[in-house]
């Protein structure tokens, strides 16, 4: 289930952030109503992750996959154009996470 819990967690902050920038500084109700939303179940799933996963590990991968995606949002739907430097330190972000994932022995704790 700590996957589950992790890309659900991931999945709201992805959602809170982008209502964040919808917001405009929180003066659109409904977009300000998500962020706040998103923000506790993002917590809240991330703390439920934490019980079975190192705060170290699932913390990088929660930030790594979450900036990865909000970038890709940021692109696709606000039109946000991604350079070279970003696209390699994205790629170098997805790395670490597959490293993470796929070497150290620290994803249970």
């Amino acid at each position: 289930m700590k996957w589950t819990f992790l890309a659900i967690a991931i999945t709201a902050e992805v959602v809170a952030t982008s209502a964040l920038k919808a917001s405009e500084g929180f003066t659109k109700l409904g977009p300000s109503v998500l962020v706040v939303g998103g923000y506790i179940l993002a917590f809240y799933f991330l703390s439920l992750t934490l019980k079975d996963m190192s705060v170290g590990v699932a913390y990088a991968i929660w930030s790594g996959v979450g900036t990865v995606f909000i970038a890709l949002v940021g692109s696709f739907v606000f039109k946000q154009k991604l350079d070279m430097p970003a696209i390699i330190g994205l790629v170098l972000i997805v790395a670490g996470v597959v490293v993470i994932n796929v070497f150290s022995k620290s994803v249970s704790h």
